[in-house]
């Protein structure tokens, strides 16, 4: 797809999101309300500061969708029209190399790590057609990878989140207008190292959840409110204990204290960090550290800066984790990008919060 086309698929698809977006809205604060058997309750908001990393120069990244950290470089790749190219950044957002992506991707919207691969996750499905969607596999030195092929068990989905966390196990999170968001992993509990390639490996859902409303400015959608709906990223922790999801306009940081996503998902009480308005905000990412960093589309405009929110981590209480039972790998290069990102850390203070986020686990 051409620039222009990926334009004109984001102009259709704004517009299909507002005609919808006061329908959301009708629905969602009755349903926020209420104390429906599975709710996570309230969540706490984090009046957090963010500052800017870099700013990418790259038109290849006007669409930037998925973002990794590996410590001493970050990944980013665009979505759908963009997403032929991974590309390689250093710490001030100067392209580092560029990686060609195995396959013919239909529409990249996420990126993760896991067992030092790349995972690339094709799951855009805007129009709600495709019969399959794949997890690709990438080599961050070489670019070498394959294609594994994900079946939904109830038809097809929109999704722009890719959980991946210490036990190896893939977790989509769906991206729904009029309704919860589904949580979906492997039907046989495989990993993504156990994956076969081609496929295709079938996914099962275990629970659902729903973001918002909020009254957080920001996002392509002009009905208030509306962005802080949809799910459009998601990352985990480098330790695992810590998962977030991302809406356009906010994120939600997850305790996760033995690295059960779903379980996190569908029964942890969140904190909410406000986003500062973003065009289009859809790419997370934790350093090795534990900051965050949070990347947008342009949205027709100029390419927007990366941000970053120090010590994100600390802002989730959670009990002190356990001596890990395999001892860690020694060496590795100097942590540039987690460097830049740490320095002094931003004192965030605590408040009450009127936002409600309603989740409920292995629903039917």
């Amino acid at each position: 797809m051409t620039g222009s086309d990926g334009g004109a698929r984001r102009r259709v698809t704004v517009l299909a999101l507002t005609a919808i977006g006061s329908a959301i809205l009708t629905a969602a604060p009755a349903a926020a309300q209420g104390s429906a058997t599975g709710s996570a309750g309230s969540s706490g908001v984090v009046d957090a500061h963010f500052e800017t990393l870099c700013t990418p120069t790259e038109p290849g990244l006007a669409e930037l969708s998925g973002l990794a950290v590996d410590g001493t470089r970050m990944f980013a790749i665009g979505d759908s029209g963009t997403d032929r190219t991974l590309w390689v950044l250093g710490a001030d957002c100067e392209v580092a190399g560029s990686l060609p992506v195995p396959g013919t991707p239909v529409d990249v919207e996420d990126l993760a790590r896991s067992g030092g691969r790349l995972w690339l996750a094709d799951t855009g499905d805007n129009n709600r057609v495709r019969t399959s969607v794949a997890l690709t596999e990438m080599d961050p030195a070489t670019g070498a990878g394959t294609s594994r092929v994900l079946t939904y068990p109830d038809g097809a989905h929109d999704a722009e989140a890719l959980l991946i966390g210490r036990d190896g196990r893939p977790v989509v999170v769906t991206k729904e207008l009029l309704a919860d968001s589904g949580i979906y992993t492997t039907a046989g509990g495989e990993t993504v190292a156990d994956l076969s390639g081609p496929g295709p490996t079938a996914l099962r859902r275990v629970g659902r959840i729903r973001l918002g409303p909020t009254d957080t400015p920001g996002g392509p959608l002009p009905v208030p409110g509306a962005a802080s709906t949809l799910v459009t990223g998601g990352a985990v922790s480098a330790d695992g204990r810590v998962v977030a999801l991302r809406t356009y306009t906010d994120i939600y940081l997850y305790p996760a204290p033995d690295g059960d996503i779903v379980a996190a998902l569908t029964g942890a009480t969140p904190i909410r960090v406000p986003m500062p308005g973003q065009p289009q905000g859809e790419a997370v990412a934790f350093t090795p550290s534990g900051d965050l960093l949070s990347a947008s589309e342009a949205a027709d405009g100029p390419l927007p800066a990366i941000l970053v929110l120090r010590g994100a981590t600390g802002l989730v209480p959670l009990p002190p984790a356990e001596p890990e039972p395999r001892a860690a790998s020694a060496g590795g290069a100097p942590n540039t990008v987690a460097a830049i990102a740490a320095g002094a850390g931003v004192g965030a203070a605590l408040v009450g919060g009127a936002l409600v986020v309603r989740s409920r686990r292995g629903d039917a």
